[in-house]
């Protein structure tokens, strides 16, 4: 039995190991500006979640203002987390400009969310094809008038082609003698519960054969 290797990846190992501690960074300073709770928790997600928006936004519909703008406020956010957490700023005192941007950014992340989920995708569109000028009509040539001097020509006999002499027939197709009497039970049968005669098509539907050989058949049982 064979064993699965697990295989570490060190980018994806790399990338678990740089959230959480960005993750980190941006819960303590929401904490150290009075966003305690649960609310401390939630400020990493909505900048991390803008951020994935923002970036998904310019792999799939392009580099545009609004997603570059939007990108680069979360980025912002997060980088100004990291660093401000790294004794730059002292936790204890916050001052009071930082704690009024920390309380207004869920407003702004959700204006910027929606604003990415919602906006028309690129404005760039398809150059219009150029329209392609009237064709010139040919300058119209007013018949000559006919002289009197020209005599009167004779018509030339008209020649009828000869016309090809139509296919021969195919011959008629072979019909075993057990599918003729089965077909006359069919239509015997038919005729009892209709009180009609079975049409081609009704017969080629109850015995399954090609159309050529129901009419074979439909031929001999008249």
């Amino acid at each position: 039995m064979a064993r699965t290797a697990l295989r570490v990846d060190a980018v994806l190992v790399q990338a678990v190991i740089a959230g959480a501690l960005s993750f980190a960074h941006l819960h303590d300073l929401a904490a150290a500006a009075g966003q305690d709770g649960w609310k401390a928790w939630a400020y990493p997600i909505s900048v991390d979640l803008l951020l994935v928006a923002a970036w998904r936004r310019l792999r799939t519909d392009g580099p545009t203002r609004l997603a570059w703008c939007w990108f680069v406020i979360a980025l912002v956010a997060s980088l100004g987390a990291n660093v401000a957490t790294a004794g730059l700023l002292d936790l204890n005192d916050v001052p009071a400009w930082l704690r009024i941007l920390v309380a207004a950014w869920p407003a702004l992340a959700f204006m910027g969310g929606t604003l990415l989920a919602h906006s028309p995708e690129g404005l760039s569109s398809a150059p219009s094809a150029p329209s392609t000028p009237a064709p010139h009509s040919a300058p119209e040539t007013e018949p000559e008038p006919a002289t009197d001097a020209e005599p009167d020509r004779v018509p030339e006999p008209v020649t009828v082609p000869e016309t090809e002499e139509p296919p021969a027939l195919p011959a008629a197709v072979p019909v075993p003698a057990a599918l003729v009497d089965h077909a006359r039970k069919v239509a015997a049968d038919h005729h009892a519960r209709t009180g009609a005669r079975i049409d081609t098509d009704t017969l080629r539907a109850r015995l399954g054969v090609p159309p050529h050989l129901a009419d074979a058949i439909a031929a001999q049982l008249t």
